[in-house]
């Protein structure tokens, strides 16, 4: 059996000093003109006992900032084969277009000189501006000709809707390169991060996360994203998956009702979904009960939409203890092998060792 391939952890970015030396002259002074000292992590509070798991903590109380330490805390206690590296760092946040285009660029140079460089395990996804779509077209086809970049990376919380027209032209450009577009939980804090206004504690932000995921899902169905590019896969990371099947339900009936509203969207949202959307398994909120995890796989409706993730270095289970009990071992297959290496066609070609073409 092929390694398992873990489709979401997270290296951490040490200071904003990690990135100066891919930063231009002009960059470097901007950032000491302005007194910039940390830009952070996205949405995760540093001491929180969910953004690191408390035995994964080093000395500085941050995860893995190296490739040895990332390998050994989150590849070889699961057992990992390959695993895409999402950098959440503030660099997306900047409201200058031009300096979160620079920060992101700095970003995926780090996570290249410092992870894909030094351990041929790990791939990652591509960080881009969110605010600007030429900036961010711009990023993805400076990476595309390097394969060990599989995906491209936004959060769930941007500006507008992800299924607006402003956002495109990335969509075009991942389906252009082959590679699907990976939606994290996470926001630019340009908008409330629930319907109902600011949340005032993370317990809030965070649950509400599957709430953004089910609007920037509806926004990509019926502003008819999956329509437009039809070889585009969007996986949706850290999003959770039991809210899943009563959202689809809900948006299928009133696609019936209102279909005349949007008739790009041909096929019945469940089905669209179910094609073209894909989702890491942690963290994992379904129930305890082995039965009733069966249960929310039958309505799910699909044994291709879930991949194998640890989210490292969140803390969402104790141990090794990634994928949920009660799972048949050729499901439990599918999500660890099968379905990342559907997903990510790059992915595919660079476990054989094949060229990019």
């Amino acid at each position: 059996m092929t390694a398992p391939i873990d489709c979401d952890l997270h290296p951490t970015v040490p200071s904003l000093s990690a990135l100066l030396p891919h930063l231009g002259p002009v960059w470097r002074e901007t950032v000491s003109r302005r007194g910039l000292d940390e830009l952070n992590s996205i949405a995760y509070p540093a001491n929180a006992p969910l953004t690191v798991r408390a035995d994964w903590r080093g000395d500085r109380g941050q995860a893995a900032t190296t490739a040895e330490r990332l390998a050994a805390e989150a590849l070889a206690p699961f057992g990992t084969g390959t695993a895409i590296l999402n950098c959440l760092y503030g660099a997306p946040v900047l409201f200058s277009d031009d300096l979160a285009s620079v920060f992101c660029r700095a970003v995926n140079d780090w996570v290249a000189a410092e992870f894909l460089d030094r351990n041929p395990a790990f791939r990652a996804s591509i960080v881009v501006p969110m605010t600007n779509a030429e900036l961010a077209v711009e990023e993805i086809e400076h990476r595309a000709a390097d394969p060990r970049f599989v995906q491209v990376l936004l959060l769930v919380g941007g500006e507008v809707p992800a299924g607006r027209r402003q956002n495109w032209p990335i969509y075009a450009a991942a389906e252009r390169h082959r590679l699907p577009v990976g939606i994290h939980a996470g926001s630019l804090y340009r908008h409330p991060t629930t319907p109902v206004g600011w949340a005032s504690s993370f317990t809030e932000d965070y649950v509400s996360q599957a709430a953004a995921f089910a609007s920037a899902l509806t926004s990509l169905v019926a502003e008819g994203v999956f329509a437009k590019f039809p070889a585009l896969t969007v996986v949706l990371l850290e999003s959770g998956v039991s809210w899943l099947p009563a959202h689809l339900w809900r948006l299928t009936k009133f696609w019936k009702g209102l279909r005349s509203e949007i008739p790009w969207v041909a096929d019945p949202p469940t089905t669209l979904v179910r094609e073209r959307v894909r989702l890491t398994l942690q963290p994992f909120d379904g129930p305890p009960d082995p039965a009733h995890v069966s249960l929310l796989m039958d309505h799910l409706g699909s044994d291709e939409m879930l991949l194998f993730s640890t989210d490292y270095p969140h803390w969402q289970f104790d141990g090794t203890a990634a994928l949920p009990d009660g799972l048949d071992p050729a499901l439990a297959r599918k999500i660890m092998v099968d379905n990342p290496l559907q997903t990510y066609p790059r992915l595919g070609t660079s476990l054989k060792g094949e060229k990019q073409p």
